[in-house]
C-alpha cells in the first residue's frame, strides 16, 4: 500500500463532517410531521450513511417500494435542505489534517454519495475548500462503483494507486479496491450495530479521527 499519498479523498458524511445532527432533526421533523416521537439521536446516527431512503423506512417503517415513501423522502430532504449545515461540522481532528495538508499544497477532495443540492451547500457553510467535489449526481454511476474515484482523481491530477480514499461504510472500501487506490476505514463514523469496519475490505483500519491524523502526518 502506498505509504506516502499524493492525495486525500474522502467520504462526506461520518468521514469529514458529523453531519448526523442535522440529519436526525430532518428526521425526527419527519416523525413529528405524522404524529411519532422522536427516535434517539444514537438509533438515527446509525442510519446516516445509508441515505434518505433508510432514514425514511427507520422514521415510518416504509420500505423504499411502499406508496408514500417518496413523498416522505421529499419532506425529509426538505427539512434537511432548509439547514444543511446549523449543527453539522468538520470531525474536529480532521481540521487540523486539512490545515497542514492545504498548508503544504496537496491535494484532496470529496467523493460522495450525497446529491449536490445538499452536499456543496454544506461544504461551502463549512468553508472546505476541497479541490475536487463529486456527488451523486455527477456521474452515471455512484459507490461502490469505481467511476466516481477515479474521476476526482482524474480532476486532482493524481493517479489512483497515489490516492487513499477514507470512508466509513463497506462500499467505501470496495469502491476504493475498485478504483486501485488504498482504502481507509475508520471506525468513528455511522456504522450499524454488529457492523465491525474492522471487517471491510480496506488496507488500512484507525478507529478514531485521532489515529487517522498522526498516521498521516507522520507519514507526510
Amino acid at each position: 500500500m502506498n505509504e506516502h499519498p499524493d492525495a486525500l479523498l474522502f467520504d462526506l458524511d461520518g468521514t469529514l463532517v458529523d453531519t448526523a445532527p442535522d440529519l436526525a432533526r430532518a428526521t425526527n421533523a419527519l416523525r413529528a410531521h405524522h404524529g411519532l416521537p422522536p427516535l434517539p439521536f444514537p438509533v438515527i446516527r446509525a442510519q446516516v450513511s445509508n441515505g434518505g431512503s433508510a432514514l425514511v423506512t427507520l422514521a415510518l417503517g416504509l420500505e423504499k417500494a411502499a406508496d408514500g415513501h417518496e413523498a416522505a423522502r421529499a419532506f425529509l430532504l426538505a427539512a434537511y435542505g432548509d439547514a444543511v449545515a446549523a449543527e453539522s461540522r468538520v470531525f474536529p481532528p480532521l481540521e487540523r489534517l486539512l490545515a497542514h495538508w492545504e498548508g503544504a499544497d496537496r491535494p484532496w477532495g470529496i467523493v460522495t454519495n450525497k446529491p449536490r443540492a445538499y452536499a456543496a451547500p454544506l461544504v461551502e457553510a463549512l468553508g472546505l475548500a476541497p479541490g475536487v467535489l463529486v456527488c451523486a449526481d455527477d456521474l452515471p454511476f455512484r459507490k461502490p462503483d469505481p467511476a466516481p474515484l477515479w474521476h476526482a482523481a482524474e480532476r486532482l491530477g493524481v493517479a489512483p494507486p497515489r490516492c487513499w480514499y477514507v470512508g466509513d461504510h463497506r462500499r467505501d472500501m470496495e469502491a476504493a479496491r475498485r478504483a486501485g487506490m488504498a482504502g481507509v476505514a475508520v471506525g468513528y463514523g455511522y456504522i450499524e450495530a454488529g457492523d465491525d469496519y474492522r471487517d471491510w475490505p480496506a488496507d488500512r483500519w484507525f478507529a478514531t479521527g485521532e489515529a487517522l491524523v498522526a498516521a498521516l502526518l507522520e507519514d507526510g
